[in-house]
């Protein structure tokens, strides 16, 4: 029996005695506690694959920020690679992958990955749930098959992506091929982090922003519906597609309850284009350095546009490492006083 469950209400558009609030990134860098941690790993896919550590530092947040819901530290890169495609984290860079997508047969020797495969993830998902010992709900996540598809195919991050999006219009057929396969390794990989005890579902587009309207329904969207229906309604998903304003009514469409929000979005137009859908964001996590009294004036601002039912207090993006925890810690117990 869960605490506090206030998260889940406001996901499922219940009424709540207070705004939940939690962080995307709020287990990482920002925390000395998790640089501890961290620092017992030869690197990062190790830290990511140890269940032990990924519980601990996924527990974190709640101890010291005070946040309402905790998140299973992993990546969302660990899709690719049990589906047959390894990458790496190289420091101060971001991800690569030796081997990229390039062919019908870099698709052909991928294979639809199940949820054992992950096991390292759903273990930490046992031990975090054990931890919490039922203080606050635990959040699962994957990334959405069009951003793994835009890391697999370029082979890092990149400004542009243009060569994934260039692959989606040379080779169109491949392209659904390849996101079919992400769509349903993901839907396993969830279903499993649900039967690990995940009470909670997030679905990370990343760079969702890359592409224009009709491709974004046609090769994003399209795939994110089929995990939504997959993995059915047993808990609460959020479907974060940052910089796709154009696709709010379109998100509003799927068997989603949540709509996360980037800080460039208008939370009034957000809510006239989502319906009954619950709303989470969007504060700037650059507005974290500020000091204290304009971290307290734009929450309240923030709180004021949004209404405090049928929404979830978040940024609009993932916390920036250098950011001051105590700043952070500041805004949390501001969105939780009001």
């Amino acid at each position: 029996m869960l605490q506090n469950d206030l998260i889940l209400r406001a996901a499922r558009g219940e009424e709540v005695e207070r705004i939940p609030v939690w962080l995307m990134r709020q287990a990482g860098r920002i925390l000395p506690e998790y640089r501890e941690v961290r620092a017992k790993a030869k690197n990062f896919i190790e830290f990511v694959k140890n269940p032990e550590m990924a519980a601990e530092v996924t527990i974190q947040p709640v101890d010291i920020l005070g946040v309402d819901a905790a998140i299973i530290f992993s990546d969302i890169l660990v899709i690719p690679e049990a589906m047959g495609l390894p990458y790496q984290m190289i420091e101060s860079k971001g991800p690569h992958f030796e081997k990229t997508i390039q062919t019908a047969n870099d698709i052909d020797e991928l294979h639809i990955s199940s949820g054992e495969e992950l096991k390292y993830v759903t273990d930490a998902i046992t031990l975090a749930k054990k931890g919490l010992n039922g203080r606050v709900p635990l959040i699962g996540f994957c990334g959405a098959p069009w951003t793994l598809f835009a890391y697999m195919v370029e082979g890092s991050g990149s400004k542009t992506f243009s060569k994934a999006k260039k692959f989606l219009y040379t080779h169109p057929d491949l392209s659904h091929k390849l996101l079919e396969k992400i769509a349903l390794s993901s839907i396993n990989y969830l279903k499993a982090q649900i039967a690990a005890g995940a009470d909670m579902l997030q679905i990370f587009d990343s760079w969702a922003g890359v592409l224009g309207k009709e491709q974004y329904l046609e090769f994003s969207l399209k795939y994110i519906s089929m995990i939504c229906d997959g993995i059915g309604q047993q808990v609460p998903v959020t479907v974060f597609a940052k910089d796709a304003h154009f696709a709010i009514g379109d998100i509003a469409k799927l068997k989603c309850n949540t709509i996360g929000l980037d800080w460039t979005m208008d939370p009034q137009v957000c809510r006239t284009l989502a319906g009954n859908k619950t709303l989470q964001g969007n504060a700037d996590p650059c507005m974290l350095y500020a000091d204290e009294k304009t971290i307290e004036t734009e929450a309240k601002k923030m709180i004021a546009a949004f209404g405090k039912q049928r929404y979830i207090a978040n940024l609009g993006h993932g916390l920036y490492p250098d950011t001051d925890k105590n700043k952070v810690k500041y805004f949390v117990d501001c969105i939780r006083g009001l």
